[in-house]
């Protein structure tokens, strides 16, 4: 006899994964067309995170992490009597660091899904090596257009996001940048990342759509550090915007060294994401109040209504407020993630669990109207989830803390 916790998804016993058929050897109890994973009475629930866990963005992912760890802390620990375990692996923010991280993952059978990674190019080698182990992604950052392009290999088939897609905040961001700041020519300049890149172009096509004029788009190294021949080549054009969404060292680097190039005196310098975090305060010395930076709504007027209890969770659990931008999308995903476990999870009276991985992921993508800290969360065929609500946010300077919504303080739109 079965307790089930929610219904069970049935489907065919072969289906084709990124590498080919598979043959389920099939459960007596629960059919997969992928496969089942069995627990013992107690053995934990495993859920993996990747993220970017060292270097200058260290930040970034460690905020996930811990709203992952609050949205873990908030079910109590446990589904169904088997205990929720969270285990890490460092993405990098890089494509060798997403390849590695996803080959460590999906190495372990046991694990069920993983939330993350922070970047998209981290993302998009390692969520096909998962999804060919038959374990779903929930994106918590990366928003890279092609993760969720409706021609998407069906190597993602696996990839869902609550984040927003670049495609939204390209657009947005052009509305900006032309109708509210006034520019009508504009430069970008990416890193060579999925994520920058992907982001710039969507930018520049909007903002030429609109009526601007592009004047061209720049290429840099992340490890790039001499910015000042690529800007002296821009300064040469006059643009009155420069965007750049890159991640902290360039961004840093761009943002002090475009003070002292002859030509961008009154140009516009705006980025996204990426300086939403206490290092570039620092690195970016006196030059920090010269920075633009386009996010998602952080102000607590813009998001759930659970998120001012998250707030004093987060401070009470790690001893400071929220050290970047996206740890109530960690939250969420955490969160996505363990209501699709329980939906699907059918437990024996001796306490032995059985959860089906195609239905595991059918579940995900199911999600529908959860209300989360980010919004309202519905997942289309194709892996977004999200919402995007356009913000531009402002340093306020070096000598005040760090503090979302204080320094920097959002600007637009008005409160």
């Amino acid at each position: 006899m079965f307790k089930p916790i929610a219904s069970m998804l049935s489907v065919a016993a072969v289906v084709g994964i990124g590498l080919g058929a598979v043959t389920v050897k099939a459960d007596d109890h629960v059919k997969d067309a992928i496969g089942v994973v069995k627990l013992q009475k107690g053995e934990p629930l495993v859920i993996g995170f990747w993220a970017v866990l060292s270097g200058a963005d260290t930040a970034l992912g460690l905020d996930q992490l811990r709203g992952v760890q609050i949205a873990v802390e908030d079910w109590g620990g446990e589904i169904g009597g088997h205990p929720i375990r969270v285990i890490e692996e460092d993405s990098l923010c890089s494509a060798e660091g997403g390849q590695t991280a996803a080959t460590k993952l999906a190495a372990n059978q046991k694990v069920l899904v993983t939330v993350g990674p922070s970047c998209s190019s981290a993302a998009t080698p390692g969520a096909p090596i998962l999804w060919k182990s038959g374990i779903p992604t929930i994106g918590v950052s990366p928003t890279a257009p092609p993760l969720t392009a409706p021609d998407r290999s069906a190597d993602y088939d696996g990839f869902v996001r609550v984040v927003w897609n670049d495609s939204w905040a390209g657009a947005l961001t052009a509305d900006w940048a032309y109708n509210q700041a006034g520019a009508k020519t504009t430069v970008g300049i990416h890193d060579g990342s999925p994520y920058a890149e992907g982001l710039v172009q969507a930018y520049l096509d909007s903002f030429e759509n609109l009526g601007g004029k592009v004047l061209g788009k720049e290429a840099v190294a992340p490890t790039d550090t001499d910015m000042r021949p690529v800007l002296t080549r821009v300064a040469a054009s006059k643009p009155d915007l420069i965007f750049y969404p890159d991640f902290v060292q360039v961004i840093a680097h761009i943002t002090r060294q475009a003070q002292s190039i002859d030509g961008l005196e009154n140009t516009i310098l705006l980025t996204a994401d990426g300086a939403l975090v206490p290092q570039v305060i620092e690195m970016t010395g006196g030059a920090i109040t010269k920075l633009h930076i386009t996010s998602n709504d952080l102000s607590a007027d813009a998001l759930g209504v659970n998120y001012p209890d998250f707030l004093k969770k987060y401070e009470k659990n790690f001893g400071e407020k929220p050290i970047a931008g996206f740890h109530h999308f960690g939250y969420d995903a955490a969160q996505v993630a363990l209501m699709a476990i329980k939906k699907v999870m059918v437990v024996e009276e001796d306490g032995t669990a059985y959860i089906g991985r195609k239905a595991l992921r059918d579940a995900i993508f199911a999600t529908k109207d959860y209300d989360g800290l980010t919004g309202v969360k519905t997942c289309g065929e194709h892996g977004d989830c999200g919402t995007f609500n356009y913000t531009v946010y402002q340093y306020t300077g070096t000598t005040d803390p760090y503090e979302l919504g204080k320094n920097p303080k959002k600007i637009y739109p008005a409160n």
